[in-house]
């Protein structure tokens, strides 16, 4: 993805908070890492276990001091519609984070997420950090759900490397050892981990 390493677009977007229609900001969230994911349509089928799995973490984000949005092609009314219809019959209940209308579809087209021909955005997921830069982007098919445990992962080593200067190799996970990213000071890392 281009965007990675460059300002995130700005977007001003109609929402769903806690039940509510709101305007919402990229910058709203200045300072703040935020987690945006975009996803095809309401009323679908892999959408409603994505959405509902980041709701069921979103503490976990709050921890690391993150917001998450999500983000579709359909209108707010449609999102409060499907906020309102029980996890049981394929809906989402209440979310704790915004819930973005692009019913223009500018925020996909701004994020390169917009599947031509089809009016819908693909499986985006964008990790940008406190001074608006993007630091991970992701997309999948319509067809392949995300994995909440590794967008958290991902998250911490974005925050890792930004706070210590090092960096995170393969299969990284918190707690395990960085690498300093020269020749001479990797050299620590790989005669503790060569094999």
């Amino acid at each position: 993805m281009a965007l990675v390493g460059q300002k995130a677009p700005e977007f001003s977007a109609d929402a769903v908070v806690n039940g509510e229609f709101k305007t919402v900001k990229l910058s709203d969230c200045k300072g703040k890492y935020v987690v945006l994911f975009f996803y095809p349509l309401d009323y679908t089928f892999v959408c409603p276990t994505e959405i509902t799995a980041f709701a069921d973490a979103y503490d976990q984000f709050k921890k690391l001091g993150a917001e998450v949005m999500a983000a579709s092609v359909d209108s707010k009314f449609v999102h409060l519609a499907w906020q309102s219809t029980p996890r049981k019959q394929g809906g989402l209940g209440s979310l704790p984070f915004p819930h973005l209308a692009d019913l223009n579809k500018t925020i996909a087209k701004d994020y390169d997420v917009l599947m031509d021909g089809a009016g819908v955005a693909l499986r985006g997921l964008f990790i940008i950090d406190g001074e608006g830069v993007v630091q991970h982007a992701t997309v999948n098919n319509l067809g392949i759900g995300r994995s909440v445990e590794e967008t958290l992962r991902t998250l911490q080593a974005v925050q890792t490397v930004k706070k210590t200067g090092e960096v995170c190799p393969a299969n990284w996970k918190p707690g395990d050892d960085t690498m300093k990213p020269d020749p001479k000071g990797s050299q620590a890392y790989f005669q503790k981990h060569g094999r």
